[in-house]
């Protein structure tokens, strides 16, 4: 298991954003996700004022809004969806641009858009200016069980390495003129999905075990100590 490496979502700068303290960094985030979710849907102004403070730290860590816009495709389910509420909810009708919405579909769906792309948006800055081992550091000092901090750390270790797992099967397949487009191909992408779990089971047993023969306990720190 080689050293802590950045993350595709990391972007390196010197800013005073990327210097702060990752634990403060996350209790900022926590709290600013619990302010909006708590906010009522029709305070339009307060989400104004939030996705201006969100703006105001991307503006100062010098990240790129490019970059960070790139990665909201990851909300890309929950825009749909709240793009679908205006029209499958029940209650009063108004109008809007001449179609006929329902108008508690229509602010709830602006709801989960607004508070939905605010909280995607200062996560993606928190990752964007802070490194993975930084916020597992951080994490530890803000006290989460010591368990669930090793597995988040090993999961980023290698996420990168199931990737490539995934990337090389998919280039086999491809090169066997295989094209997953109907469902009569679905089996074969199960029996694949199936594969690379057995084979990510078994390499995380292989890594367990010789952190075992290396003194670990349970604890990254007591086995270094060892």
């Amino acid at each position: 298991m080689g050293a802590g490496h950045g993350h595709r979502l990391h972007y390196h700068a010197h800013s005073v954003v990327h210097r702060a303290p990752a634990h403060l960094k996350l209790l900022a985030l926590l709290g600013f996700v619990l302010v909006v979710v708590a906010t009522p849907p029709d305070w339009f102004a307060a989400y104004a004022v939030y996705l201006g403070v969100v703006l105001g730290v991307v503006l100062v860590s010098t990240v790129p809004p490019t970059y960070i816009l790139k990665r909201l495709v990851v909300e890309l389910p929950f825009v749909v969806f709240a793009l679908l509420m205006p029209f499958i909810a029940t209650g009063p009708p108004t109008e809007v641009l001449g179609i006929t919405v329902s108008e508690p579909g229509l602010l709830a769906g602006w709801a989960l858009l607004a508070k939905g792309t605010l909280g995607v948006l200062a996560s993606l800055t928190l990752a964007a200016t802070s490194e993975p081992r930084d916020i597992l550091v951080g994490l530890e000092r803000l006290r989460l069980p010591q368990q669930l901090v090793q597995i988040m750390g090993f999961m980023i270790r290698y996420v990168d390495v199931v990737s490539d797992e995934m990337r090389r099967m998919r280039i086999a397949l491809e090169s066997r003129g295989f094209s997953a487009r109907t469902p009569r191909h679905w089996p074969v992408i199960a029996r694949s999905a199936g594969a690379l779990f057995i084979r990510s089971y078994e390499r995380g047993e292989r890594v367990h075990l010789a952190m075992v023969s290396r003194g670990y306990t349970g604890s990254v720190s007591a086995g270094r100590r060892r």
